[in-house]
């Protein structure tokens, strides 16, 4: 690995002068482009609150990855890290949430969902690793309990990666430290009435772990897209393989006591293979005086877990225990959108309906030493549907006057089919979501904001139809709520007052009325006690000059439990401060280039605030130049300045093999050294 401060600094400086590393996005979900005249960034779209916009394909061309899972770090306040191996789901971090792999928070790709309800490793699982970033055309991004078209884990916020229709045809190839190796092509061709786009990408990692990781994956696209003056149609073929070798979290004292090198393992047969298959269709169709959008998607998705969070509370056989989880999935949705005319006013109404069914076959939780299986502690087979509809009136009172209120209806079934016959059981539930937004102005290019509304995300059914604790069969164990409410509020502003930038501003609350805590020595999640989350985020966008953008956002939030409780009121895990600002330039001689700095700050890891992670600064950076039409080679380097902070950080007790009797520590997942890369481009 390159060594050197001096190297380092001179790196990002003379990559500060040279070239593109662009994040965030401007406020406005319905944005097409940026554009500015004269000195003025204008404002744009119809946002609903001031915490939405999108991320523009410009934007994401040259931001470098260190993982796929990144590319939705560039939804403001939002920071996504790892505590296992690279194959497996990131770990995400947004408003006061350790959102574990994803409960919170739902992501949908080329219009099909990504999150997993009642998944073998956890509520929500947000496996993202089959995204090839090239295809991706714009992120939009949307947070709060305020839309009625967003359901199930929207709670904290959701995005939307839409692939490009069309790319031009290209290679690229990249090689780095840690025997880093990536390929990728891809292109579009006319295709009878339209056009078929085809993308594969081979990528593969061993990182700086004393254990390789191994990590292989490949990806591929096959998109056929018709676009006509009335109408869209898009039906899209993905297929995602991947295994892998995993370091997990490390206790803290066998390290300071030189058992343990920083990037060393204790398990060596911890890490998990994962495919995912999906066919899917949507368009839409104007038919006067409205316009119907359709979709339907089916998932064949598996993923068998291999950790070992506790290593030897087991002296004999270890800790180690296998989550499987084996699914097929079906859905889809439809929208009917129409103007209506109220009084003076013009508005929009909407109305949609969602269904997904979820065919777990099975789900299970095993222990095991050396991936060998030696007892089931759980194993189910479940069918979970979840039907929603939803309406919703979007209105223009005047120029400076807009609204739109909405309501949510959801019903979860759920059947379970359990190997111990006392937890199966079948069930439902149902929540009614209202949700209401006003904007008022513009006003010397400044807009106000009052949202609030009501969301939800649902728990594990098994947890549901539980009866006594799978690992004796005796232990009573309390039911949880299928669907568990959350309801939010948020005050906000944005602003193109200052030439050639845009700024958003946003106050807001949030209620759950049941919080879901990792539990370190299961590797589980569990539905607890209910919660409150309330902060502030400032986002800056700004192009003073053509060759040089400026982005930056900042995120501060207070969560606590609601209730009295001995223990404590702290949420452990919820980060209070993340930061990040980028600086990018593009010059006509082809050079460009940029400096990124991420901050993910502190956090209380138990209830009375006694322990706590600490923060950590990381800074990216990317150089390279375009040479002719064709051509373009590009350097990143990854945490440049070296920082030995950590990924993550948790508190639980853990037992090493010779130890007498477990111990209390904090257990981390370190991040990455600093790490060379290298691309080189080829487009046809």
């Amino acid at each position: 690995m390159i060594r050197g401060s001096a190297l380092t600094l001179s790196a990002v400086v003379a990559t500060a002068l040279a070239g593109p590393l662009l994040a965030g996005g401007v406020t406005g979900a319905g944005l097409d482009e940026v554009t500015v005249h004269a000195r003025r960034l204008t404002l744009g779209g119809a946002p609903r609150a001031a915490s939405e916009g999108t991320v523009l394909g410009e934007q994401l061309e040259h931001r470098p990855l260190l993982r796929v899972g990144e590319l939705l770090e560039t939804v403001p306040g939002l920071i996504v890290t790892q505590h296992t191996g690279d194959g497996k789901a990131n770990q995400y971090f947004l408003r006061g949430f350790n959102l574990d792999h994803g409960t919170d928070f739902t992501t949908h790709v080329d219009g099909v969902p990504v999150n997993m309800p009642t998944h073998g490793h956890g509520q929500g699982y947000m496996d993202v690793n089959f995204v090839i970033p090239e295809l991706v055309d714009r992120v939009v991004y949307r947070k709060g309990t305020y839309y009625a078209d967003l359901g199930n884990f929207s709670a904290a916020g959701a995005a939307d990666l839409r692939f490009a229709e069309a790319v031009r045809p290209f290679v690229a190839v990249s090689a780095g430290e840690a025997s880093y190796a990536r390929a990728v092509a891809a292109g579009a061709v006319a295709f009878g009435p339209g056009t078929l786009l085809a993308a594969a990408e081979y990528d593969g990692s061993d990182g700086p772990w004393a254990l390789p990781q191994d990590l292989r994956k490949a990806n591929a696209v096959l998109r056929w897209s018709q676009r006509t003056e009335d109408s869209g149609l898009q039906v899209s073929l993905m297929g995602y393989d991947s295994e892998w070798t995993a370091t997990d979290q490390i206790p803290r004292r066998a390290v300071l006591d030189g058992r343990l090198d920083r990037f060393g393992f204790i398990d060596p047969t911890a890490g998990g293979r994962s495919h995912r298959y999906s066919l899917s269709a949507a368009g839409h169709r104007s038919l006067a005086p409205g316009r119907l959008e359709f979709s339907a998607y089916a998932i064949d998705y598996a993923l068998q877990l291999y950790s070992n969070f506790t290593y030897a509370l087991d002296p004999v056989n270890g800790d180690q225990f296998e989550q499987s989880d084996d699914r097929r999935v079906y859905g889809g949705a439809l929208t009917w959108s129409q103007p209506l005319a109220l009084g003076a006013g013009e508005s929009t109404w909407h109305i949609g309906i969602d269904v997904r069914a979820d065919d777990i076959s099975p789900v299970g939780l095993y222990l095991t030493t050396a991936r060998a299986r030696r007892e089931t502690i759980r194993e189910d087979r479940i069918a979970q549907a979840l039907t929603s509809a939803w309406t919703a009136m979007a209105t223009r009172w005047s120029p400076w006057l807009r609204s739109e209120v909405g309501v949510r209806v959801d019903r979860l079934d759920y059947d379970v089919a359990s190997d111990r016959a006392v937890n199966s059981g079948a069930g439902h539930d149902s929540l009614v979501s209202p949700k209401g937004s006003i904007a008022l102005g513009p006003w010397r290019d400044t807009e106000f904001f009052v949202a609030a509304g009501r969301g939800f995300h649902s728990n594990d059914v098994r947890g549901a139809t539980i009866a006594v604790d799978p690992t004796d069969g005796v232990t009573p164990v309390d039911r949880v709520t299928p669907l568990a409410r959350a309801d939010g509020t948020e005050l906000g502003l944005r602003t193109a007052l200052v030439p050639r930038t845009q700024v958003s501003l946003s106050i807001w609350r949030l209620d759950l009325a049941s919080e879901l805590l990792f539990v370190g020595d299961g590797g589980t999640t569990e539905a607890t006690r209910p919660s409150r989350r309330e902060g502030v985020e400032l986002g800056v966008y700004s192009r003073p000059l053509d060759w040089l953008i400026l982005d930056a956002d900042f995120a501060a939030s207070s969560a606590r439990f609601r209730d009295q409780d001995i223990v404590g009121n702290r949420i452990p895990g919820a980060i209070e401060r993340v930061a990040s600002l980028g600086l990018t330039v593009t010059r006509d001689s082809g050079w460009f280039g940029g400096v990124r700095v991420r901050y993910l700050g502190p956090a209380a890891l138990i209830e009375d605030n006694s322990v706590r992670a600490p923060g950590s600064t990381l800074v990216n950076v990317e150089a390279g130049r375009r040479i002719g039409d064709h051509w373009r080679i590009a350097l990143q380097l990854f945490n440049a300045f070296d920082r030995k902070v950590d990924d993550i950080t948790y508190y639980y007790e853990s037992r090493l093999p010779g130890e007498a009797a477990p111990v209390e520590d904090l257990h981390f997942h370190p991040a990455e050294p600093r790490t060379l890369r290298g691309t080189v481009h080829y487009s046809f």
